[in-house]
């Protein structure tokens, strides 16, 4: 007979249920998985099924809130801008100047109601039409993103803050707040600080923001890792009335209180030449092509570049391959094969990444596409959609190893970059609303 469990004879207390709910999940997600792939057909999923005509969850429900990861929402942003790029030019540089127009005068205290109802009312519909706001967390949403879909779905959408150790959310933006690319400030009850970090050049005394590592306290903090007492005394320190936690990200506080995210210091590498280069930050402006579904940047204080890692959008690709003359029947190995496909991939990332104000050294030289699918089951990506940058690493170390060797030393990476630059073909995507006319100068 076994002994019986330390849990069931722990007293209930409410520490020692979040222990015990933390254990249980992980215990029920076996036998989940287990049930979902059994071949008998649970009741649940029998009536999942959608009726004839609606097109997702969304437009069924019609949800007033929700929450997002900025995978899903980059996504939106494509769909939307791809079945843009099938309407005439003349269309397409209306809305983008819409985009502006709308933009410039929520800044300005003031809605747009007619272009809400001519232009920007099929995007509407895609989340249901009834959305009053959409909160994104998880991990950090492009700026463009941000301002893209706020115009287009007519909500607001917030980006907030928090880790499993803080017990979800410790920042949020206000539903008023117009700003772009930040967390928000503290929720009630939460305290952040910021301290140096001396290594990667973060300092409270910073101008003209202080910056630092992001230190999360308060009673939402938890009291540590189960079972892991080194890995809890690093990160976890009490200083006798307050309990914190130190969260490897780096952030630097805005007038008003605002926390932005600006690197992590796991993300972050140091070149050759002794820049050091944000991965995340890469990582997130090529989220935002239309081409990319995913992406790993990868860096090494041996060399003077970095390279990537791209998980392709299909439809995408296969649109491209076909306006080079490419058999577009092609499966999507055979696309991420091909030299003549790749090339022009490589030519408009590079573009892309310039466009979108990346340094030199922050622009991957060499990518790879991989014809493989990045998805939780195979341990490339979490739960959350958030790339398992160690494993992708070990799939692809050759690739990344022979991406490298192509590339000998900083004078060559640098003619290579700069040829990229003139020799880019035309794509079959829309216009960025950044690119559209100001709207005074249209109004003269």
């Amino acid at each position: 007979m076994q002994p019986p469990s330390p849990l069931r004879e722990a007293k209930y207390t409410w520490e020692m249920r979040v222990h015990a709910a933390a254990r249980s999940w992980r215990h029920l997600a076996g036998n989940a998985e287990n049930t979902i792939v059994h071949p008998s057909r649970c009741p649940s999923t029998a009536g999942t099924a959608l009726m004839p005509g609606v097109i997702g969850d969304t437009s069924l429900l019609k949800p007033t809130a929700m929450i997002a990861v900025p995978l899903l929402l980059n996504r939106i942003r494509k769909a939307i801008e791809q079945e843009l790029s099938k309407k005439s030019p003349i269309l397409q540089e209306v809305f983008a100047f819409a985009q502006t127009y709308k933009s410039y005068w929520k800044k300005k205290g003031f809605t747009t109601p007619i272009l809400n109802r001519i232009i920007f009312r099929g995007s509407k519909q895609i989340l249901g039409g009834h959305l009053r706001a959409l909160v994104s967390g998880s991990a950090p949403l492009s700026s463009e993103t941000q301002e893209f879909l706020s115009n287009c779905l007519d909500c607001p959408v917030l980006q907030g803050y928090g880790l499993t150790e803080t017990t979800a959310g410790a920042t949020l933006q206000d539903l008023y707040d117009l700003t772009v690319g930040v967390v928000g400030p503290p929720l009630n009850g939460v305290q952040i600080k910021l301290v140096d970090w001396e290594e990667g050049g973060y300092h409270v005394a910073d101008r003209p923001y202080p910056r630092g590592e992001v230190v999360v306290g308060g009673p939402t903090v938890a009291a540590g890792y189960y079972l892991k007492p080194e890995l809890t005394a690093e990160n976890f320190k009490d200083d006798g009335q307050t309990r914190w936690f130190y969260t490897g990200d780096i952030g630097e506080f805005l007038p008003k209180g605002l926390l932005r995210i600006i690197d992590r210091k796991k993300d972050l590498v140091k070149l050759q030449n002794g820049e050091y280069v944000s991965l995340g930050k890469i990582e997130m402006v090529l989220k935002t092509h239309p081409l990319v579904d995913n992406a790993c940047v990868c860096g090494s204080s041996l060399c003077t570049f970095v390279v990537a890692l791209i998980q392709p959008n299909e439809a995408t690709l296969k649109r491209t391959a076909k306006s080079l003359s490419i058999a577009e029947n092609e499966s999507l190995p055979q696309l991420c094969e091909n030299p003549i496909l790749h090339n022009a991939v490589t030519n408009e990332l590079t573009n892309h990444c310039t466009k979108s104000n990346l340094v030199k050294y922050e622009v991957p030289l060499k990518y790879k596409l991989c014809k493989e699918v990045w998805t939780p089951e195979t341990e490339l990506v979490t739960a959350a959609l958030k790339i398992r940058r160690t494993q992708i690493q070990k799939l692809y170390h050759e690739d990344i190893q022979a991406m490298y060797r192509g590339v000998s030393n900083a004078a060559s990476a640098t003619d290579l970059l700069s040829s990229r630059r003139d020799n880019s073909v035309t794509f079959p995507f829309e216009k960025s609303g950044n690119e559209a006319a100001d709207p005074k100068a249209g109004a003269k």
